[in-house]
């Protein structure tokens, strides 16, 4: 039998020309291949990652029709697939070539340029790595950054080359900044709530309360209901607010008796069940509407805030006229905590809370008053659309629809950080007489692709560059990281600084200024106003474990009418020239206010705490025979045997004797005293 034998050089060669005779279709990657790609899971993914669909999405495309260069050019008509030449015979996937051996870079003969030796043209895109084995790896270089041959003629200015400050529109507002409201009026702290909880409002949630009760009572839920009115509703109120001021673990901790759960104020304004009735029971929504909603889920008649909308809608209108914004404001995102398993619920990485409810909201800078809002329903309730559409994203559209133009007025300066930022936004901004300052994203359309005289590769702290386009000013910071700002009404540089630690020429590291352009200076002072609205919401904030959510919107409802109704407050005594309250001692006045309000006689009447740490008996009324509650010791005993002997009844187990330390009723009579009993456990 004839042995054979294998030519490496020839055999290989044979194969290649082979391969490149086929058909590229064979061959072709499929993870450049469109067709199976999902847009839908690609937007949630974006959404996810707190990115646009539509403007953070201009890199990649531009990407995709770069050349090798970097250079843009416009995409071609591919022409009549033509079989290539055959390979050179001094060429061998084998042999090693004089470039190899010289240090360069090795480009197979296939893949040359027209310039290099051989006759192949050259590829418009570079090879890509397709190896499985081990040690065949796709090479990890980034794609050089698509630039318009226009960008060429850009360059970046330093700080000492000077700008030219835009104009700017006057500052014209509807009303002079401040509170909408009679300053020269004493307000209370309850008047100032009621401008947001209108009596309509509150009796529109009684009413569906009640309706939700008798619902759930016809479905057999066993509790004790007893409708709900107007004095019971502030009293639950009051409790509320209570639970923001004393946190503790459980609801029931709140009435318990023991050590050192003993706390007086839920006791005597509230019993726990009646408490917790409203509590399961609480309805914002008309029940019959509601289920007329519910019977259009998959349609697009359905109304995902419904539950929500009465209560939803007096707040919005409150926030937008009873105060009328400074100069500064600011849009940013806020989180409201929730595990409540609903489709619009949002995760959000940057947060400190990182899942529950995304609102987007427009605060005042100087004071935190939250001006305008509006509950974010996910993908589907933007008109984000596919890439390679006009229409706008999320970051337009959201800022496009808190900024109520005729409210504001004229000349606002709009802080936003880098999801909003975007060319296309300060320009629609500018055409309302508007103008904005924001951190912008590199990638974003409209960003200066120009590298000429770019910061260096190593910036020291204080390095600047900047570019303007017509009133579009963009600037380059070097802080602790390389800070891009886009401004539309600030100059790059008049000399400012800020303090920051920096290297002395000793070696030691000390405090000292550093120069900062225009626009990132405003923007450190004038973006946290949703910050500030957070943190003074989240100080004492009343939010209680629900998995209803539409529990957690009225909670937080309750959170923002608190504070705005502070703000309200401070502002009104500045005008009085009258030293306004902490907003811990505001929510406490509220609380008294709204139990006075339900109880004006039980109120007063109610034992206060003992001034003494010992236990003393005490008579509730003036004589011994009004206001006689059941002794805790007499109620416990009777529990117990009614458990043992069936058909058991209880006698009189009223007292008007109370602890006046423990706040708790105990019998003191000739032969039962519950009062040493009690103590003595």
């Amino acid at each position: 039998m004839e042995k054979k034998t294998f030519d490496t050089k020839r055999d290989f060669a044979e194969i290649l020309a082979e391969i490149q005779r086929g058909s590229d279709v064979e061959f072709e990657d499929s993870s450049d291949s469109e067709s199976g790609n999902d847009a839908g899971s690609e937007e949630e993914a974006l959404f996810m990652s707190d990115l646009d669909p539509v403007y953070d999405h201009q890199e990649e495309e531009s990407q995709e029709q770069a050349g090798p260069s970097g250079v843009f050019t416009p995409p071609t008509i591919p022409a009549a697939v033509t079989p290539p030449p055959p390979l050179p015979a001094r060429v061998s996937p084998l042999e090693t070539s004089e470039e190899e051996e010289e240090g360069k870079e090795f480009v197979p003969p296939q893949h040359r340029s027209s310039s290099s030796s051989g006759s192949w043209p050259s590829s418009p895109e570079p090879m890509r790595a397709r190896g499985r084995g081990r040690g065949r790896q796709a090479s990890k270089r980034p794609r050089p950054a698509p630039i318009h041959p226009e960008a060429q003629l850009e360059r970046w200015h330093t700080k000492e080359e000077p700008d030219v400050e835009p104009p700017t529109p006057r500052f014209e507002p509807k009303n002079p900044p401040g509170p909408r409201i009679d300053t020269t009026v004493q307000w209370s702290p309850l008047s100032l709530f009621r401008l947001f909880f209108s009596s309509s409002t509150i009796n529109t949630i009684i009413n569906n309360t009640n309706a939700n009760a008798a619902r759930r009572l016809a479905q057999g839920a066993k509790y004790k209901w007893s409708p709900l009115s107007g004095d019971s509703f502030y009293l639950f109120l009051s409790i509320v607010l209570f639970f923001g001021l004393v946190s503790v673990d459980s609801r029931n901790d709140y009435w318990g008796r023991d050590w050192p759960y003993q706390f007086v104020f839920p006791k005597c304004s509230m019993t726990r069940d009646k408490f917790e009735a409203i509590f399961w029971s609480l309805h914002l929504s008309d029940v019959a509407e509601d289920e007329e909603n519910e019977r259009k889920r998959g349609t697009p008649q359905f109304d995902r805030l419904f539950k929500i909308k009465p209560l939803y809608g007096e707040i919005v209108n409150a926030c937008n006229s009873l105060f009328q914004p400074n100069q500064s404001i600011t849009i940013d995102e806020r989180m409201v905590a929730s595990k409540a398993r609903i489709g619009f619920r949002q995760y959000m990485r940057d947060k400190p809370t990182k899942f529950g409810y995304k609102l987007f909201v427009l605060a005042d800078s100087k004071t935190g008053f939250t001006s305008n809002f509006f509950v974010y329903q996910g993908k589907g309730d933007t008109k984000v659309k596919q890439r390679g559409q006009t229409e706008d994203g999320l970051s337009v559209t959201s800022v496009m629809n808190l900024m109520k133009f005729d409210l504001l007025g004229k000349g606002y300066h709009l802080y936003v950080d880098n999801f909003y930022t975007s060319p296309r936004l300060f320009s629609k901004l500018l055409q309302n007489h508007t103008v904005a300052c924001g951190t912008i994203r590199s990638n974003r359309e409209g960003f200066p692709r120009t590298t000429v005289n770019d910061l260096p590769k190593k910036p020291e702290r204080g390095d600047m560059r900047w570019i303007r386009k017509g009133n579009l000013l963009f600037a380059r910071w070097m802080d602790t990281k390389i800070v891009n700002i886009c401004s539309t009404f600030h100059k790059a540089y008049s000399g400012a600084t800020v303090q920051r630690t920096v290297k002395g020429p000793d070696g030691r590291w000390h405090r000292g200024p550093v120069d900062v352009p225009d626009a990132c200076r405003d923007y450190n002072i004038n973006m946290g106003g949703v910050d500030l609205s957070d943190a003074l919401i989240q100080y004492d904030t009343v939010h209680s474990k629900t998995m209803r959510w539409y529990k957690t919107f009225f909670y937080h409802f309750v959170d923002i009418a608190v504070v705005n109704s502070f703000i309200l407050h401070k502002a009104v005594a500045t005008c009085q020239n009258q030293t306004p309250m902490s907003l811990k001692r505001f929510r406490e006045v509220l609380m008294k206010e709204m139990v006075e309000q339900a109880q004006p006689v039980t109120a007063a009447a109610s034992p206060g705490p003992s001034g003494t740490n010992t236990c003393m008996p005490v008579f509730r009324g003036g004589d011994g025979t009004q206001q006689r509650r059941k002794c805790v010791v007499c109620a416990a005993k009777a529990k117990e045997k009614a458990k043992q002997v069936q058909g058991y009844k209880a006698k009189d187990m009223k007292t008007p004797v109370f602890c006046s330390r423990c706040n708790v009723s105990l019998c003191l009579v000739p032969g039962r005293n519950c009062f040493v009993e009690y103590h003595k456990k």
